[in-house]
């Protein structure tokens, strides 16, 4: 049965899926076996893993809102690439696809329980521009910035982004931030993370307060040696780094995370 305004609402928030099938059929999976209807993706939906068609076609079927992430942009946009990973994984693609992620929007925004939530990739400035965690009250309170990339929609109380691959939440100065972390490649953990968040359908008959939205991290098991075994099979560039981040979440041989 579809929602109705006032109805409690589930929306799942994944990102970084990264050409990583393996992962985001069984973070899809576990979202639909929760009865949650609503996906948000955050963007990089291609790079570091085999298969970014896959993945975008699967996005594409379920007409899931998804923003533009900094691999989809450079993928997308630059004939040719610096690196011979880059390239494998531009070639890959079709020109529909291709074209698909370059017109992704810079953000997503919903309501739930009277509060503006806002979605976008790295951060207000761009796909480009990185915040870890933990990070300054400047950084935390410019997450709500209306800046030329955000637009000038209502100003947000919660945003979530992905990027940094590292799930987080942090509350301060009236402002909830949360990361998704990275379904695909996730550097702080095992398995596969995203996020739950759950409130109330705006309501056009009321002027409602803004009420509580719930926060919700959850991690997904998946069989990473099948994956790894995939880009392996298929010849991709770089597999073997891909194996360690996926098996010891360690970013291309380095105990220092990055993206």
């Amino acid at each position: 049965m579809a929602a109705t305004a006032g109805d409690l609402h589930r929306v799942a928030v994944v990102s970084d899926v990264h050409g990583n099938v393996t992962a985001y059929e069984a973070v899809l999976a576990d979202i639909a076996h929760r009865g949650i209807e609503y996906v948000v993706n955050l963007g990089d939906l291609i790079g570091k893993g085999p298969r970014g068609s896959e993945c975008i076609r699967m996005t594409r079927e379920r007409a899931i809102p998804t923003v533009r992430g900094n691999w989809d942009t450079f993928i997308a946009r630059d004939t040719v690439q610096p690196w011979e990973h880059g390239q494998w994984v531009r070639d890959t693609l079709s020109e529909d696809e291709r074209h698909w992620l370059a017109t992704l929007p810079n953000v997503h925004e919903i309501v739930l329980s009277g509060q503006p939530i806002r979605f976008f990739h790295a951060s207000p400035v761009s796909e480009f521009h990185r915040v870890f965690a933990p990070t300054t009250e400047e950084e935390h309170r410019a997450f709500v910035a209306q800046t030329a990339f955000t637009g000038d929609g209502p100003v947000p109380t919660i945003v979530g982004y992905g990027d940094i691959h590292g799930a987080y939440l942090a509350v301060d100065y009236g402002i909830t931030v949360f990361n998704a972390g990275s379904v695909g490649n996730a550097l702080d953990g095992p398995g596969a993370p995203y996020v739950v968040l759950e409130g109330a359908l705006p309501r056009a008959d009321l002027d409602e307060p803004a009420g509580h939205v719930g926060i919700t991290f959850v991690r997904v098991p998946y069989d990473v040696e099948a994956e790894v075994a995939v880009a392996e099979e298929l010849g991709m560039p770089g597999a073997d780094a891909y194996a360690l981040e996926l098996r010891e979440q360690r970013y291309r041989g380095s105990a220092v995370p990055a993206t």
